[in-house]
């Protein structure tokens, strides 16, 4: 028979009985984690979002209080009252912050049952992740889950607290605003009071903070919900959260700053480990060492252009590219000449995944040089690349020749591959670095045009202002990434706050006065009334804390995340809705067979 609470009121949290408490009445509460009858007496481990804690219910109590305690099974959730005791010699568990003492029971109350479990609760459960989802409620029971999520809030107690005392204020900005695309699908939301109308859900407060700052609040921060109606993967989600935040007079440093601090403050208090000083890396070092602009400097291995060299030789392959303006790299992979033909087949296999069409090899071995390849070189040629890649007997050099996004992109994936192979990558390393003079624009093939690499409203350097209409490919952005162990944590840059040079890049981007007054009418018109120059900056809170976690996706760090085809297993989202919601907003919705 279920009970009511009643008159009970819980004195303690589970995990916080310690020996302290010996010889006091403590009244718990929480869910049986698991129960052991020896021989009549009756042991559970009582759990709450604090940790267990034993509860003894024996017959030198009650013989009642036993006979109720054989029935508890699993997830059952009960209050007890009773004398804290320390345990026998012998019987403690250090693992335990509770393993020095125990409940002797002396009342039970069971407040509910449960059913029998779809998987244990248990960190290392086996079970597959669509389950985990449907029943969140009880995954998040899992110590592993509640632990995230509790370090998930202090992460947040902690940024709001850097950013008070840096003089920020905090702000909220609109969910329901203006569609004003930024690079993916805006998620749209009908309006009832204004027939074929929509509202969007904002994918980032990008234009309402630097409203802000020509509001005159020169320190903007906010915890921000974002949205994107994009193809997801592990580490995106429809909805995901950011550190945001926006700063008037200010250069990049400034910005830069408030940023180093706050990720040092996270991981001091939240992991015990100290950041030291942060280097800078230009945008152009980056792609020509590990050909990212997010490259994970825990490990070497770097990328060694031999461009030069492929002009003159009689490889056809890599003369041929090099001719037609495209770049030769390789990746000296130290040790690696014992892998066998079939693996370098399948690091081929694997290169081409990202648009090689090869990849060329060279094993360095005490009798000799050992490559399909080596025939179409002379040796003083041969001699260069080895001495280029400081090449050493056992070692084995990669090469890929093509446009040099291809050569770039392939590489820089074959490298981590290579190093997690290699075992080279340290898991307890935290390596943080800035990139910075990112290139203002990226050409787009597809729609033959220039568009903004970071977004528009990123300022250029100032000495290139001048370039903008004419060499736009050579323009510099005043932009900045902080990169955390090869993961872009977050990026910023400073904004344009002049509404001549925003017309200018607008221009660039193929952005007709009418299509900008039309999608950004209002930053435009903001701008002619006394903006300050400002910057600012956004961390991706999800990923920063699933890297702190050691957690492979950021769905282990949100408490109710989507599936990776953005469904929620647990309440059936996306679902159909009655028809008369759609008739008030005044959507018909087309079945297959009409639109057929």
């Amino acid at each position: 028979m279920l009970e009511h609470l009643g008159e009970f009121k819980r004195t303690h949290y589970c995990g916080d009985v310690t020996g302290k408490d010996v010889g006091d009445r403590v009244r718990v509460a929480g869910w049986v984690d698991s129960t052991r009858d020896h021989g009549g007496v009756v042991f559970v481990d009582l759990r709450d979002r604090t940790g267990k804690v034993q509860v003894v219910f024996s017959p030198e109590i009650s013989e009642e209080i036993v006979e109720r305690a054989k029935k508890l099974r699993d997830e059952f959730v009960i209050a007890v009252e009773g004398e804290v005791r320390r345990r026998p010699p012998g019987t403690e568990n250090p693992k335990l912050k509770t393993g020095q003492v125990e409940i002797y029971a002396e009342k039970l109350q069971i407040l509910n049952k449960s059913l029998p479990l779809p998987f244990p609760i248990e960190d290392d459960v086996k079970v597959g992740e669509e389950t985990r989802l449907k029943y969140r409620f009880l995954d998040l029971r899992r110590k592993k889950m509640a632990e995230n999520i509790i370090f998930r809030h202090r992460l947040y107690q902690i940024t709001r607290r850097v950013f008070n005392e840096e003089g920020f204020v905090e702000i909220e900005t609109p969910y329901l605003t203006k569609s004003t695309p930024e690079g993916a699908r805006d998620f749209l939301v009908p309006s009832r009071i204004y027939p074929g109308k929509f509202y969007a859900l904002p994918q980032s407060p990008q234009l309402f903070k630097q409203i802000l700052m020509v509001s005159g609040f020169d320190r903007y921060y906010q915890i921000a919900r974002c949205f994107r109606d994009e193809d997801l993967r592990a580490d995106r989600q429809p909805e995901f959260t950011q550190i945001d935040f926006e700063m008037s007079f200010v250069t990049e440093r400034d910005v830069m700053d408030v940023a180093e601090r706050l990720l040092r403050e996270l991981y001091s208090e939240l992991l015990g480990v100290e950041i030291g000083e942060i280097p800078v890396m230009t945008y152009d070092e980056a792609m020509d060492r590990f050909g990212t602009d997010r490259p994970d400097t825990r490990f070497g291995l770097e990328l060694k252009e031999i461009t030069d060299i492929a002009k003159e030789c009689q490889f056809k392959v890599f003369r041929t590219v090099a001719e037609k303006g495209g770049i030769v790299k390789a990746i000296n992979f130290k040790g690696g000449a014992k892998l066998s033909r079939k693996e370098i087949d399948e690091l081929t296999k694997f290169v081409g995944i990202y648009g090689a069409k090869g990849l060329a090899w060279i094993k360095v071995l005490s009798e000799g040089l050992q490559s399909p390849i080596v025939k179409f070189f002379s040796e003083g040629e041969m001699n260069r690349i080895l001495e280029r890649l400081e090449a050493e007997v056992g070692d084995i050099l990669f090469f890929v020749a093509d446009k040099k996004d291809v050569v770039n992109q392939a590489l820089a994936n074959l490298r981590l591959k290579l190093g997690k192979m290699a075992g080279l990558i340290d898991e307890d390393k935290v390596n943080v670095l800035w990139v910075v003079d990112f290139p203002m624009f990226e050409w787009n093939e597809d729609e033959n045009r220039w568009e903004a690499l970071h977004h528009p409203f990123t300022s250029p350097k100032e000495e290139d202002v001048e370039i903008l209409l004419e060499s736009p490919e050579k323009v510099r952005a005043r932009a900045y990434d902080m990169v955390l162990n090869g993961v872009e944590i977050g990026g910023g840059s400073i904004r344009i706050h002049r509404e001549d040079i925003q017309e200018k890049v607008f221009k660039v981007i193929g952005l007709s006065d009418e299509e900008a007054k039309e999608r950004f009418g209002f930053l435009l018109e903001a701008l002619k009334y006394g903006a300050p120059p400002h910057g600012g900056m956004a961390f991706g809170l999800d990923r920063l804390c699933a890297i702190m976690r050691k957690e492979e996706s950021i769905r282990d760090v949100i408490a109710f995340p989507k599936t990776q085809r953005g469904q929620c297993l647990l309440t059936g989202a996306p679902d159909t809705v009655r028809e008369e919601q759609l008739e008030e907003l005044h959507i018909k919705i087309e079945s297959e067979e009409n639109e057929e």
